[in-house]
């Protein structure tokens, strides 16, 4: 789907969180916080999730993929509404 992994590799580096690079990634997550996930966007093109072992579940990781391919199989990010830019992300 277009994503190139923008955080380290290694789990000693990177911490708790995945960071992805989409050219769509303000759109992307715009339409999963519609969708119930809530990730974190970083200027320019940087989708962040964050594994917070005391209160995300290995199911709430399952949903949060499934939801993030529907979103791009079907390209709802493609949405005008998921596109415009707000002032705070």
């Amino acid at each position: 789907y277009g994503f190139t992994l923008a955080s380290p590799r290694d789990a000693d580096q990177r911490g708790a969180q995945i960071a992805l690079a989409h050219e769509h990634g303000y759109a992307i997550t715009q339409a999963l916080i519609a969708k119930g996930v809530i990730p974190d966007f970083r200027q320019p093109d940087i989708i962040r999730f964050g594994f917070a072992p005391l209160y995300v579940r290995h199911a709430d990781v399952h949903d949060a993929v499934r939801r993030l391919r529907l979103i791009m199989e079907q390209r709802l990010y493609d949405e005008p509404r998921y596109r415009t830019r707000a002032a705070v992300t």
